[in-house]
């Protein structure tokens, strides 16, 4: 008899980040899923059927049986709220109500603080030259200023603690993995890597601790081969 496929459904392609992120967590928790691309140059983000999953028309979207979601972070939670002591990553959204609050702020840190400035680079540097859009040097200048100035306070926060939530890797951490593998990987900006790699002591060796392991590699593998 075959094996039904698994129930988790995550809509988009996998070098989105925010899909990304999402396919890390499920990893981190050891759920199966099934990785469903969608041509978005071909407009199948927008067609009726994908709308009635994500009514803004983006990626991911995520279906577990009878349940659909968006946005990436809420995503997350869920598959953890779900399978908190079960599978996988106990420790990935905490166990008890201080440390779910820890893990929040420091993800509101991310959303809010984080991602703006990466996000921007991210495109500029990573998607802009595969779209052949012109970079914006202004926009990347400027971002990475106000991204050096977060950095800042995580270097200092990781001087106290392994991870930013505490001594457990936790979605706060696997929520900055998308990103910044962008602008480490993005060879016309050594730079903008050292940032991460070099600049500052607790970041970077945080970093190399998050970006080797098992769960986000095995998200790489999924990007398609150049």
């Amino acid at each position: 008899m075959a094996t039904p496929p698994p129930a988790v459904k995550v809509y988009g392609p996998a070098l989105s980040t925010a899909v990304s992120r999402v396919l890390a967590c499920l990893n981190e928790k050891d759920i199966p899923f099934q990785l469903i691309p969608l041509n978005m140059s071909k407009g199948e983000h927008k067609n009726p059927h994908f709308l009635k999953i994500h009514p803004f028309g983006q990626v991911p979207a995520f279906q577990d049986d009878h349940i659909s979601l968006f946005e990436s972070r809420a995503i997350c939670r869920y598959v953890c709220e779900k399978h908190g002591g079960e599978k996988g990553n106990k420790q990935l959204y905490g166990t008890n109500p201080l440390a779910k609050a820890s893990i929040d702020q420091w993800l509101e840190a991310e959303g809010q603080s984080f991602n703006p400035p990466s996000s921007t680079l991210v495109f500029q540097l990573a998607f802009a030259p595969r779209m052949k859009i012109k970079q914006d040097e202004g926009a990347i200048r400027q971002n990475k200023e106000k991204l050096k100035k977060v950095l800042d306070v995580y270097d200092k926060r990781l001087a106290e603690t392994r991870y930013l939530a505490g001594d457990e890797f936790t979605l706060a951490d696997l929520s900055h993995l998308p990103n910044i593998h962008y602008l480490v990987s993005s060879s016309d900006h050594e730079d903008t890597a050292a940032l991460f790699t070099s600049e500052r002591e607790n970041v970077s060796r945080w970093w190399t601790e998050i970006s080797t392991r098992q769960s986000w590699k095995n998200v790489i593998d999924l990007y398609p081969k150049p």
